[in-house]
């Protein structure tokens, strides 16, 4: 099994190197080892996936507990993992900080805090005091004994700001702050993903899976994106076929979903490899 230092110096190769890769989004053991099984390079959790499975809302689940499914995701498989450690949960700097080194101590060797303060009055941080959080999250990475990768989010258009200029600003101070990926969740249009990766120096995380989105890894790449995500799409899909069987049986009295359920058979063989 590689060392949490070994997977730090994997994790950010992934970004360094002339290709775009596909981290995906697991939310618990089981679909952590599926997507290990299927080859991915390295995994990232998913707030609001982890919160649906537990019946409860996104942006409900607390650091402590959040802590303890980050650290049963790492230990599902040997793949760097990288947390949503939404916005580090507490509003002050060194609460983000705080965050970002117990994160580590759950063994992820990345991770990103966000600008959004969860107040639906007033949902995003002021510029400067949210590039402050990621400066204060970027100086507790490096003052870890591995590399750890921080990624700053700029959350305007997950908040109904689709305001492209003030997301590039954002994205350009978490840069100054250190960040050492970037990602503005929420962009649909091969121009303005263009337009901020041609904004930035850094790698550019883009979220795939959101309804009425359908641009490709290649399409991505040759924009120059360096990694895509796809969030809590994957529980979403889950939780699609979960209740077209549901309503069949329901509301049809029929079956017929469960011609397309996975062989059990394969998925013990999967995990008891």
């Amino acid at each position: 099994m590689p060392t949490q230092a070994e997977k730090g110096r994997i994790f950010r190769s992934l970004h360094e190197r002339n290709q775009t890769f596909i981290i995906p989004n697991p939310w618990d053991a089981g679909t952590a080892r599926l997507l290990a099984h299927l080859g991915f390079e390295a995994l990232a959790t998913t707030s609001m996936g982890y919160a649906f499975s537990s019946g409860q809302p996104d942006t409900t689940i607390g650091r402590d507990r959040m802590l303890e499914h980050i650290s049963m995701l790492v230990a599902a498989t040997n793949l760097p993992v990288n947390a949503d450690l939404e916005n580090g949960y507490g509003d002050a700097p060194e609460i983000a900080a705080a965050t970002i080194k117990l994160a580590a101590d759950a063994g992820v060797v990345g991770g990103s805090i966000e600008d959004t303060t969860n107040n639906p009055a007033n949902p995003i941080y002021e510029k400067e005091f949210a590039a402050e959080r990621v400066r204060a999250a970027v100086e507790a990475a490096r003052s870890l004994p591995f590399t750890f990768t921080l990624t700053g989010r700029a959350e305007n258009y997950l908040h109904g700001r689709p305001d492209l200029k003030d997301t590039i600003a954002r994205l350009q101070a978490y840069q100054e702050a250190g960040a050492d990926v970037l990602y503005a969740p929420g962009l649909t249009t091969k121009e303005d993903i263009s337009a901020v990766v041609k904004s930035v120096d850094r790698p550019v995380n883009v979220v795939m899976g959101l309804r009425g989105v359908q641009l490709s890894l290649a399409e991505l790449s040759a924009l120059g994106v360096r990694r895509i995500s796809v969030g809590s799409a994957l529980m979403r899909t889950a939780l699609g076929a979960f209740f077209r069987a549901a309503r069949e049986m329901r509301e049809q009295g029929t079956f017929t979903f469960a011609k397309d359920a996975v062989n059990p058979r394969d998925m013990t063989a999967i995990f008891s490899a």
